[in-house]
């Protein structure tokens, strides 16, 4: 399982993190997985209990991940911050936090993803993700490369942690 971590978080991360950060998170994960209450002894310091909705494994990778990695927000210009944030100033968006706050959730989501498309031409544009399931905000979500989602999906499939295209996911939801 450490090895499916260790892809998951590298790809998720887009480059962000450092790959020792990367072995760090996907071998405490694989601990938490394999045997939470050891993991919880040999870590006093962690606050997890079993009314967390997702497993110890999924939440020491969660609550591992950078800002500039997994984004948690509540709104969508909260969101679309985050994410222009982690880019830094060299890269330019066409869209603002403010011009989400009065769309509906589906047309901000389909802006935000129409612009995230338009970067990284090599990999496709980047998709922005579900990921897990949110704890404590409305959304919850990392960016993937474009050509990394397939496979961004089967490993979290694998590892056991919900995720579906953020856009995609909210469609279905809406229409359903």
């Amino acid at each position: 399982m450490k090895d499916q971590l260790v892809e998951l978080i590298s790809k998720i991360s887009s480059g962000c993190m450092g790959a020792e950060e990367i072995d760090k998170i996907a071998d405490e994960a694989a601990q938490a997985y394999a045997d939470p209450a050891a993991f919880l002894a040999a870590n006093p310091d962690i606050n997890y209990d079993d009314t967390f909705p997702i497993p110890l494994g999924e939440w020491v990778v969660v609550g591992s991940l950078p800002e500039t990695v997994l984004f948690q927000a509540d709104t969508y210009p909260d969101l679309l911050q985050q994410i222009i944030d982690s880019f830094g100033k060299e890269v330019t968006f066409n869209i603002k936090p403010k011009q989400l706050q009065k769309t509906e959730p589906l047309t901000a989501m389909n802006r935000i993803q129409v612009q995230l498309s338009a970067l990284s031409p090599e990999t496709k544009g980047y998709v922005l993700m579900d990921f897990s399931q949110p704890l404590d905000d409305e959304m919850q979500a990392v960016l993937v490369y474009t050509t990394d989602l397939e496979r961004v999906l089967e490993l979290c499939a694998a590892v056991g942690i919900a995720a579906a295209g953020s856009y995609e996911a909210l469609r279905v939801a809406v229409h359903v």
